[in-house]
């Protein structure tokens, strides 16, 4: 079978290397991928089509026969591509716009959980300055102020003062972020450590899909602005089984049954940011799609074939198949980044050493990368490698992606050096 992957950064590199393993491509099959990166690249055939042109992608998955459609990035999603392409009859793993609304609007998922019970920070939602300023009072700080709309990841202010947010609420609606900052949530602070749980689901069944702990601020110790993602590591042992079991019950079902009756079922991959308070789970936030670089980290841990679980739930079969298997394994990966991230980041730099530090047992994911005219490979983005390695423990998974790190020849990046520290310091002091 022909498979399309939508989208150009180091998630949609973990999914080509893992689809490229698929038996829907090793049997005779050929996977493409739209733009791709250089990484992506060496797993399958790029091609420029423009992304946004739902036409230009149907009438290519036309032409070369695409049985699979799999959209990694959020915004392709929220734009409705799925529709487009379940309208040309061509299977698509990922929600369509209007259940896609979950990542694209915080304010609609604050609203549905409102609805269905869901356990969620206390909200308010406004579409103006006055507004938010009115309702700012009845909150207690810290307090959290976002962009309703989708903003890479770096929509989201803790504001420590009233000040703060004041003025956090006057850069969103100043245009700060664009268009996702049309309207601002603001939340409840809630205390607790936070965890991310994944789940595949074709509107009906709903297949867990691991767990995982990403670090979001970009110094170590956790502090800076948000970044769309630092690091991560899979398993996170702090989401017990228990747990597992009680967000699957209370968040995840309640939110794919709720959206099935609304009659915008959900299909894809369901991405709930949790945080882990004294009064049990509550969700943070959904997001659309595989995290990055949450999808990593899940990706060298998957031992299954990814393409035949992504067909499954795109054709509405995942009652049929067995759920995937993972290994016991931690996965720890760390994010490389180009100087004056998260702002505006330094692109241009050259990088080399991937191939050695692949070598050392390591993978290194591309993200934000390019390759010149003589064929050096440059950073192109904020975020620029994800260099990932396994380990018996996250200590030890810890050791070997920074070992794999300290080999790639990228001088001008930066990079956390306490990926995994919370769970280090919990093995350490068992």
């Amino acid at each position: 079978m022909n498979i399309l992957l939508i989208g150009g950064g180091g998630r949609e590199h973990a999914l080509a290397w893992k689809l490229a393993q698929s038996r829907l491509i090793t049997q005779g099959g050929k996977l493409f991928a739209a733009p791709g990166n250089p990484g992506i690249g060496q797993h399958a055939t790029l091609t420029d089509i423009d992304t946004s042109d739902h036409g230009a992608v149907t009438a290519f998955c036309s032409d070369n026969a695409i049985g699979l459609v799999v959209i990694g990035p959020e915004a392709p999603l929220v734009g409705g591509l799925a529709n487009s392409l379940r309208a040309a009859a061509i299977a698509v793993f990922g929600p369509g716009r209007a259940a896609a609304q979950l990542e694209g609007s915080k304010g609609f998922t604050k609203d549905l959980c409102a609805r269905a019970g869901i356990p969620t920070a206390d909200y308010e939602r406004a579409d103006n300055r006055e507004t938010a300023m009115a309702a700012l009072p009845r909150f207690s700080l810290p307090v959290v102020i976002k962009a309703d709309g989708l903003a890479a990841g770096k929509g989201v202010i803790i504001a420590q003062t009233r000040k703060e947010a004041e003025a956090a609420i006057e850069d969103i609606f100043a245009g700060r972020f664009g268009s996702a900052g049309a309207s601002v949530v603001i939340e409840e602070f809630l205390h607790g450590e936070e965890a991310s749980f994944f789940a595949i689901t074709d509107g009906s069944i709903i297949i867990p899909f691991g767990s995982a702990q990403d670090h979001k601020r970009v110094g170590e110790g956790d502090i800076g602005p948000n970044t769309g993602g630092m690091g991560a590591y899979s398993p996170a042992p702090i989401l017990t089984p228990m747990l597992e079991g009680e967000v699957l019950e209370r968040i995840i079902a309640p939110t794919v049954r709720a959206m099935a009756a609304n009659g915008t079922p959900y299909r894809g991959v369901l991405y709930a940011g949790l945080i882990l308070t004294d009064s049990g789970p509550k969700l943070i936030e959904y997001n659309c799609r595989f995290g990055d670089p949450e999808c990593e980290v899940l990706m060298m841990r998957l031992e299954d074939d990814l393409g035949e679980l992504l067909l499954a739930a795109a054709e509405y079969r995942l009652g049929n198949i067995m759920p995937p298997r993972f290994s016991a394994q931690t996965a720890l990966t760390v994010v490389l980044a180009a100087p004056n991230y998260p702002d505006t980041p330094v692109t241009g730099d050259a990088i080399g050493g991937i191939a050695r530090a692949e070598d050392s047992g390591a993978k290194v994911f591309q993200a934000g990368t390019a390759v010149d005219a003589d064929g050096t490979l440059r950073s192109a983005g904020g975020r620029v490698l994800a260099v990932t390695a396994t380990g018996a423990t996250v200590t030890q998974a810890q050791a070997n992606a920074y070992a794999a790190v300290d080999i790639v020849d990228f001088p001008a990046g930066f990079c956390r050096r306490d990926i995994g520290w919370r769970e280090v310091r919990r093995e350490r002091n068992a």
